[in-house]
């Protein structure tokens, strides 16, 4: 089991409180960090005082600094590099889809419009992630 916080980077409030309620729900007992925007995001990830989670979930429409942006940086840091990313997004476009399986993302989910589906899909999200897959025996470097 990784124990590390979730990292949630998500601009809408009301997504957030799903989010934080469907991780509860699903007995995700992880800390959840939460950044509003991608510029807040590469500073809690890439700046000084640098958490380290065991996940990433990662909205693509974001101010400031746009989730591709961010997923392409962590990408390119040897600090970041293969912490699990999970783009949790409205988007359904195609482009965007491919351009984060290009950049890096270990998986892409669109966020369901009905709250039972999504608050279902962001448990399972977090069960799997943190207790089901196997994370590289370091995953970062100091």
């Amino acid at each position: 089991m990784n124990s590390g916080p979730i990292f949630l980077v998500e601009d809408n409030a009301d997504d957030e409180t799903l989010i934080l309620r469907a991780m509860k729900r699903s007995n995700v007992g992880n800390e959840i960090v939460v950044a509003r925007d991608g510029a807040e995001a590469l500073d809690r990830l890439l700046g000084e005082e640098q958490i380290s989670p065991s996940l990433i979930l990662l909205d693509l429409k974001l101010p400031k600094v746009d989730g591709l942006e961010v997923l392409e940086r962590l990408r390119a840091d040897s600090r970041t590099r293969l912490i699990p990313i999970v783009i949790l997004t409205s988007s359904d476009e195609q482009e965007d889809v491919l351009k984060s399986y290009e950049l890096g993302v270990n998986s892409y989910v669109r966020k369901p419009v009905e709250f039972g589906l999504f608050s279902e899909t962001v448990g399972r999200l977090g069960l799997y992630w943190l207790l089901i897959n196997e994370t590289p025996p370091v995953h970062r470097h100091a």
